[in-house]
């Protein structure tokens, strides 16, 4: 028997670590021969501190919300006597969950499953036979000729074949090459990469090192956002051990191929998610992006060709290699082929991660994995893409999960981020959020860039604030469309998407700001009025004690008024007013 706990960032965050340290003392203080193990997380967030039981048999038992002192019940009743503790079970092997029961793991297929701390994990799951047969029984070609087979296309935003990266860096001139790892996650929601480089490290160097071979590189560099230390310090142990294998140096597998990985700490911006701009920032430079071409296979890290692709393109080379690419290809639609991990938050019952096939409709995801809006409220909007994505309304959630699917409806496949929206959302916020984001994150260094999407932050600012004026919508319209069109860089080509996509979805919610003076989803301060029912008000005062301004005034046992000159509209009032009174209304 073995037991294995969830120790992710997410895990660590909900307590697995008093849960780790429970389970360490009840295996001592019993004299239990159990080999206690960690894991990354499997995509369940929501039911963190995950704990599974796995039998001798090999049957799974998984644990949710697990604390020390659920610990003790179930080594009291599962380990010790045979009897799963049913009311704390979340799913087993031979009846998985619906989060799990959907999905298709690919690039995730370790992730929750192995200590991604011991390599021999990873190799006891066939971990880098991938390498080994590239390196020993085919020729750089013929991985490429794999590669594009499988039709994967890069899972960084873009969506350009994987293939076509590699034989352009592999065809340019010159004897030095380098394979970059974009490991610089940073979309607000999204935590794709991050999971993967804390639960299943060896894949993406596996797959690094794969790439080597087929384009001619001896040298890999990781590029990580320095806030992810946890991912840094497992991807530093099993370079480590990667090297001590002879996986990574000199001679790999006695093929005469040499190829070796280093780390970079990033430094948190946004930008630097861009290829160019990253290579920048590696070179010691500032971050900002340059005008393609040369593209970074004909003039990239140090001026010479250079592969970029992201944390989850890699993790699938080694699962292409071992499976054969017609079999990867066989997932998903015809331009859009095999898997792809999304990052489900927001006002969603259960955020986490999962993966599935290409061309799976948006409903699916976020309702049966996902299990539906928080609450039970009405879905109203999901931001796809990131930052830079757009939000797609309730009537396109049958749309497909595909790279042409999704841009028609003016979002962006972007990285994975899947951020869900409620009713409570009011849409001309979320737009003004967003554009803070991208506004902050902008390099400066194009001027539709850094000028256009202040402008439009100003408008946004201007609409939320009460302020709006007859042709703002059409001056947003105006402007985001020259920032699309002259900006330098991804980031300034797609930052407009969210106000775009707004507008045109929900047109109507940024009149009623303008024209009424009102926000429907009752969000901007600037446009609500918190009032006082005297009929349902009966005096007990819970307002009054609670409100931070003291605008709130009455008698014992009658009706309260509030004060709307001193009222800082943050919502106290309707927070701690009881529910069985319902006496503070929101106009």
């Amino acid at each position: 028997m073995r037991i294995r706990i969830g120790l992710g960032s997410c895990g660590i965050a909900a307590g697995g670590m008093k849960v780790w340290e429970a389970v360490k003392d009840e295996v001592e203080k019993r004299a239990l021969k159990i080999d206690v193990q960690q894991t990354g997380c499997i995509g369940m967030c929501y039911q963190e501190p995950l704990l599974d039981v796995i039998e001798d048999g090999g049957e799974v038992y998984t644990y949710g919300h697990v604390t020390p002192e659920r610990v003790m019940r179930i080594f009291d009743d599962h380990i010790s006597k045979g009897q799963p503790v049913t009311e704390y079970l979340v799913g087993t092997s031979s009846r998985p969950n619906d989060f799990l029961s959907g999905q298709v793991r690919v690039a995730l297929r370790n992730c929750g499953v192995i200590d991604p701390e011991n390599i021999r994990d990873y190799r006891a799951g066939g971990g880098y036979s991938a390498l080994r047969k590239a390196v020993t029984s085919m020729s750089p070609e013929q991985v490429i000729a794999e590669v594009k087979a499988s039709g994967l296309r890069g899972r960084g935003g873009a969506g350009f074949p994987t293939w076509f990266k590699w034989q352009a860096t592999r065809q340019a001139g010159g004897d030095t090459r380098y394979i970059i790892c974009n490991a610089d996650e940073g979309d607000p929601g999204a935590f794709m990469d991050r999971s993967v480089l804390e639960g299943d490290p060896h894949s993406v160097l596996e797959g690094m090192a794969i790439a080597g071979y087929a384009i001619g590189a001896e040298e890999g560099v990781i590029y990580v956002r320095a806030e992810y230390p946890l991912a840094i310090r497992r991807l530093e142990i099993a370079i480590g051990q990667a090297r001590e294998e002879g996986m990574l140096g000199s001679n790999i597998f006695g093929s005469g191929f040499s190829f070796d990985i280093r780390i970079k700490q990033g430094a948190g911006a946004f930008v630097c998610g861009e290829e160019t701009a990253l290579i920048a920032s590696l070179e010691g430079e500032r971050g900002m992006p340059r005008l393609k071409p040369p593209y970074p296979a004909e003039s990239g890290y140090w001026g010479k060709p250079t592969n970029i692709n992201n944390v989850e393109t890699y993790a699938n080379i080694p699962w292409i290699i071992s499976h054969g690419g017609k079999t990867f290809a066989a997932m998903g639609t015809e331009k859009s082929k095999g898997t792809k991990v999304f990052a489900l938050a927001g006002k969603v019952k259960r955020g986490g991660l999962v993966e599935v096939p290409m061309g799976i409709p948006l409903r699916k995801v976020i309702f049966e994995m996902g299990g539906g809006i928080k609450n039970d409220r009405k879905f109203k909007a999901v931001q796809l893409g990131g930052p830079s994505g757009g939000c797609i309304p309730e009537h396109l959630l049958d749309t497909p999960v595909d790279y042409e699917s999704i841009m028609a409806t003016g979002a962006i496949m972007g990285s994975g981020g899947m951020v869900v929206m409620d009713d409570t959302t009011c849409m001309v916020d979320i737009a003004r959020f967003f554009l803070d984001f991208t506004q902050k994150e902008s390099c400066g260094k194009c001027v539709q860039c850094r000028i256009g999407t202040k402008r439009m932050l100003e408008i946004l600012e201007r609409i939320v604030n009460g302020k709006g004026r007859e042709g703002d919508i059409e001056l947003l319209e105006e402007i985001a469309n020259l920032v699309k069109e002259g900006s330098l860089c991804g980031l300034g080509q797609s930052a407009p998407n969210p106000v775009l996509t707004t507008i045109r979805y929900f047109r109507e919610e940024y009149e009623a700001h303008i024209r009424d003076h009102r926000c429907p989803a009752q969000q901007c301060r600037a446009l609500i009025t918190y009032r006082i029912d005297p009929e349902r008000c009966r005096g007990c005062g819970s307002c009054a004690r609670k409100c931070p301004v003291r605008c709130i005034s009455g008698k014992k046992k009658e009706p309260h008024v509030i004060n709307q000159s001193q009222c800082i509209k943050c919502g106290t009032c309707l927070e701690t007013c009881p529910s069985r009174y319902k006496a503070v209304i929101v106009e």
